[in-house]
This record gives C-alpha cells, structure tokens and sequence, in this order.
C-alpha cells in the first residue's frame, strides 16, 4: 500500500503514529514523456517520487499490479496517454503530537535471541512503534554477509500480529517472494512496515489501523517454526531500516 511500494520492498528493489499530510511547494513538474529505466535498489515509489508521479498513476500506465514489484532493466514509460483514472482517497485529518527525540546513542545490538514485549511505546521518526509481535528475535538486520532487510521474530503459530504503528494498509495479500501471505502499512510520508509469513488476515487494503491493532495471525516460515518477518522502509527511497533503531528497548 516495501513505499513507492515496496514489495519491491520486500525484493529489496522486498514499511506509526499520526501526521499531518505537508504539501511541497517544490514538488518536480510531472514528466509526461520519455522512459526510466529501473536500477537496482529503485522502486516504483521513489521512481514515481522523482519524476512527479502518484504511484498508482505511473503503476497504471505500466500495467504494474500490486504489490508494484519492479525489476533492474525495467522501462517505466511516462506517457499521459497511457493513464488511467485513479482516484485519490483523501487522509483523514491527522492529530498533531509532541515528540521527543531519541538522543541516545546508537549500540550493537547483541546476536543473543531477547525476549521483546509489546506494551512498551518509543516515539522515533515523529513516530510512535511498538513490537508487533512478542516472541525472540532470531534473525537480525543485515546488510553485509547474509542480508536481512528486517528481523525475524520466533512466536507461536495463530499468535496475534499487531500493526507496530499507526497507518493504512496498502497492501495485505500473498508474497510471490516465499513470505506467505503479507501485509505492508504506510505510516506517514517516509515510512512503511512490512509483516511476512502470515496465516490470516484480520485487514484489508484501504483500512485504517491503530498502533497495537491486530492485523492478522502469525504462520510458519517454511519449516516448524512460527516466524514473523518485519520490515521498516524509508518509503521515497526503498530503503530498509534497522527495525530494532526505532522499536522500544
């Protein structure tokens, strides 16, 4: 709904509180011909982003469907002819907040599996997170050796999976990348979450989720363990962030 989204996301092209939208007086001027070719790392939101785009346009001039993977060498065209009419959902007016700024310094995070909890709330990136899930973390982030763009957290399979951030979900549907079926929820203008291996649904694309509000139930990675994959995706950029940088201690 990766935020561009990010499924390229999830492909690493595979991402809470409220804002209030901000509109950019500087904003490019729409280019409405010519192509781009995509480059590794791209997605179409930060593609969608650069050349003036709304995303669902310039995925609909593509035939792009969600979850708006894209590939290295793909041609994304920007010729108006091509769009279709995609309509806007205007954003609830949001309540503005106070937040105080993580000073402290950034640690190494030990390889030890640790109990997490969801109760405790941090505010990070004008943004309120808790875990979405209690249970071990198992597999941390990793940009070198054997890449991570999220963290696993071990559970219990149906264990409830909660929505780590206020936001609206883009997409909640199957991974065509072996997570299952998946959610992503868009928290604000730079931020998106995303939720791997899930057995159920509890949303759909378009809702509104509360911080904490469950969004489905937890399946299995594969093999015997109920494993949740959780990524946070800068959303103009794709970029993977550390999830446990901005989740409580």
């Amino acid at each position: 709904m990766f935020f561009v989204i990010c499924f390229a996301l999830l492909q690493g092209c595979i991402s809470g509180g409220s804002y209030a939208p901000v509109t950019d007086r500087n904003q490019r001027p729409k280019i409405t011909s010519g192509f781009h070719t995509v480059k590794p790392g791209e997605t179409l939101y930060s593609i969608a982003a650069h050349y003036g785009w709304d995303y669902r346009a310039l995925a609909s001039a593509n035939n792009i469907q969600p979850p708006y993977t894209i590939y290295p060498q793909q041609r994304i065209v920007f010729e108006q002819s091509k769009i279709k009419s995609v309509v806007k959902k205007k954003e609830p007016k949001a309540i503005k907040q106070t937040t105080v700024a993580n000073k402290s310094k950034t640690t190494n995070v030990k390889k030890t599996p640790r109990k997490v909890k969801t109760k405790k709330v941090s505010s990070v990136a004008n943004l309120r997170w808790q875990w979405p899930v209690s249970g071990k973390v198992v597999s941390q982030f990793a940009t070198k050796g054997k890449v991570n763009k999220g963290i696993d957290i071990e559970a219990k399979l149906g264990q409830p999976v909660s929505s780590a951030a206020e936001g609206k979900v883009i997409y909640a549907g199957s991974s065509p990348l072996g997570y299952g079926k998946l959610i992503i929820i868009e928290h604000n203008s730079k931020y998106l979450s995303t939720y791997g291996h899930i057995k159920s649904l509890a949303v759909k694309e378009g809702d509104r989720v509360k911080m904490g509000q469950k969004i489905a139930e937890l399946g299995s990675n594969g093999s015997a363990k109920a494993v949740l994959h959780f990524e946070i995706r800068h959303k103009n950029k794709g970029k993977p962030v550390n999830p446990l940088k901005y989740l409580p201690k």
